[in-house]
C-alpha cells in the first residue's frame, strides 16, 4: 500500500466462538458488558445450562464452520450448578484437545477456564489472551486436515 498505509483486508482478525455456563461465565461476561470493560469483539458467546452440555461436536462444528478459537467457561470444580458438569466438561476437553492435536489443530486454540459470576475481569483477560494468541497462530486452514481424518474423529466422538 502506498505511504505504508496497512490494507484492512489483510489484517486477520480471529473469530472465537465462545460457549458459556449460564450460571458464572456467562453472568460475567454479562457483568463485564455491563460495567463497560473493554475486550476485543472477536468472540460470539453461547449460552448453555452447564459447561457439561459442551458436545467435542460442537466445537468440531465451530471449527468446520469458520472459527480460528474456541472458548468454553465454566463454574470453578465444586460450584457446579449441575454438580458434576464442570468434570464432565474438564474429561471431554482433554481428550478433545488431544484428538484435535493430531488433527494438526494447535491445542492453543481451544480454551477451557473457569471464571465465577463476579469474575467480570477475569473473562475481559481471558478473551484478550485468546484473541491475542490466536492472531499469532493466524487464521485456522481447515484444508490441511483431511476429510477422512475429519470423518474419523466425528465417529470417535458418537462410539
Amino acid at each position: 500500500m502506498p505511504n505504508g498505509q496497512e490494507d484492512a483486508t489483510t489484517v486477520f482478525e480471529p473469530r472465537i466462538v465462545a460457549f458459556f455456563c449460564n450460571w458464572c461465565t456467562y453472568l460475567a461476561s454479562d457483568l463485564a458488558g455491563s460495567s463497560r470493560m473493554k475486550y476485543p469483539p472477536n468472540s460470539c458467546v453461547i449460552r448453555l445450562m452447564c459447561s457439561g452440555r459442551v458436545d467435542p461436536q460442537f466445537i468440531l462444528n465451530a471449527f468446520a464452520h469458520g472459527a480460528d478459537g474456541v472458548l468454553i467457561g465454566g463454574c470453578h470444580p465444586g460450584d457446579c450448578h449441575y454438580r458434576e458438569g464442570n468434570y464432565k466438561a474438564l474429561r471431554r476437553f482433554r481428550l478433545l484437545r488431544r484428538m484435535l492435536v493430531k488433527m494438526g489443530i494447535e491445542e492453543e486454540r481451544v480454551r477451557l477456564e473457569w471464571i465465577s459470576a463476579a469474575e467480570a475481569d477475569r473473562v475481559r483477560d481471558v478473551i484478550r489472551e485468546m484473541v491475542g494468541k490466536i492472531r499469532e497462530l493466524g487464521p485456522l486452514k481447515l484444508d490441511l486436515v483431511p476429510k477422512a481424518e475429519m470423518t474419523k474423529a466425528e465417529e470417535l466422538i458418537h462410539a
